[in-house]
């Protein structure tokens, strides 16, 4: 009864961490009709879109939305590993297929059966691969690292890059053909600077999932400090908004959120215009300075 109310839990708070927020804005509007509508088929999509600009979070709605909602979502990064790393990972090895291998693996391709794999960063992943995951692509059979069994399996495959893959194909870097096998459906998320109007519901539901996870009481942004977050150029979008709105909520005093309470960088007061002067390294910079302030504050100054 206690692991089944905790998976519950942690079910629900998979889920929330992972929600879709549309906003206002006529591009995510279109984006996310757009993934409704490949929801409803078997097809391979394809997200593009800059890092922290919310691709896993739309993958994993695809997947709720479609038929396979009740089986596996695996995703599968494929920058972290090397080749041999990521084929394994992808496909499975068969027992003493390579040094440390002492036991037999399925791949996530397997364990996925029935439901769907996330491919992240599919932009980075080498030619061998390229050419092992076209062919699973056309076929939906593979072998196991070391094998020469075919293994068949039904699988929804959502592909997401922050690379411009035209580029890399002329530049001789990806395949063509893999290219229009993952690009069947291609859906373009918009970055955070180029739709500001969500920027308020996103901060409000940011602040609102926070708030409960710290148990603090916050209600709501200051004018000074919605400005800033609405005029700020966030170069890491979605990802580095809920990343600044946590550091408030931890961090903040007051029953709302001020300008203090945000990694403004040093020399601007106030709201940031659209231009990139306030970089993500200096708002990281001024963040980093503001803690150690507030803790020797804290401490009367009291370096030890």
């Amino acid at each position: 009864e206690t692991l089944k109310r905790g998976l519950e839990q942690f079910t629900a708070e998979a889920g929330e961490r992972y929600r879709l927020i549309g906003g206002a804005s006529a591009t995510m509007r279109a984006a996310i009709a757009m993934a409704k509508k490949a929801a409803a088929s078997k097809s391979t999509v394809l997200l593009l879109g800059e890092s922290g600009s919310g691709k896993e979070v739309f993958a994993r709605a695809i997947h709720t939305w479609s038929e396979r909602r009740g089986e596996s979502f695996i995703a599968i990064n494929c920058v972290g590993l090397g080749k041999e790393l990521l084929e394994s990972e992808l496909f499975g090895h068969e027992k003493g297929a390579f040094t440390g291998a002492h036991q037999l693996k399925r791949g996530k391709m397997e364990l996925a059966h029935g439901g769907t794999v996330f491919l992240d960063e599919v932009g980075d992943i080498s030619a061998e691969l390229q050419t092992k995951l076209l062919r699973f692509l056309q076929e939906r059979e593979f072998e196991r690292v070391g094998g020469t069994q075919s293994i068949a399996v039904d699988v929804r495959v959502i592909a997401a890059t922050n690379r411009d893959l035209t580029t890399a194909i002329k530049d001789g870097r990806f395949r063509e053909d893999l290219y229009y096998r993952l690009n069947v459906i291609p859906i373009a998320l918009p970055p955070l600077r180029e739709r500001r109007e969500d920027i308020p519901v996103l901060a409000d539901y940011f602040l609102s999932r926070f708030a409960a996870d710290t148990k603090k009481t916050v209600d709501g942004f200051s004018t000074d400090a919605l400005q800033w977050l609405v005029s700020y150029t966030w170069p890491g979008n979605v990802r580095e908004l809920a990343n600044v709105i946590e550091r408030a909520v931890v961090l903040g005093q007051g029953a709302r959120v001020a300008l203090s309470d945000l990694p403004v960088a040093v020399g601007v007061n106030g709201p940031a215009n659209s231009s990139d002067d306030l970089s993500y390294r200096h708002a990281l910079t001024a963040a980093k300075r503001d803690i150690v302030q507030k803790a020797l504050a804290h401490t009367n100054g009291n370096h030890a």
